[in-house]
């Protein structure tokens, strides 16, 4: 996947708890939970979003690579890489 498709995931993920979302005015550099305003459980279903549309295993401790749009494609793209089972 490109960064540009994978970018595409998060925003629709990201959409799908925060119907409100701009995209114009993310700042992709910056915790979008703060821009808005994304509470732990709407957290936790962006994850099951991104996992369900992208059919990976996202570990717990993995969750905090996932808080900006920049360090979200970066993650994924990394996670995508990766041998089958690591």
């Amino acid at each position: 996947m490109t960064d540009e498709e994978l970018r595409k995931a998060v925003l629709t993920a990201l959409a799908s708890v925060a119907p409100e979302l701009d995209e114009a005015a993310l700042a992709p550099g910056k915790s979008f939970r703060d821009q808005l305003d994304i509470d732990s459980m709407d957290f936790l279903n962006y994850v099951i979003a991104l996992h369900e549309a992208l059919r990976i295993e996202i570990p717990e401790a993995d969750q905090r690579h996932l808080t900006t749009i920049n360090d979200a494609v970066a993650y994924l793209r990394r996670r995508l890489s990766q041998p089958t089972g690591s």
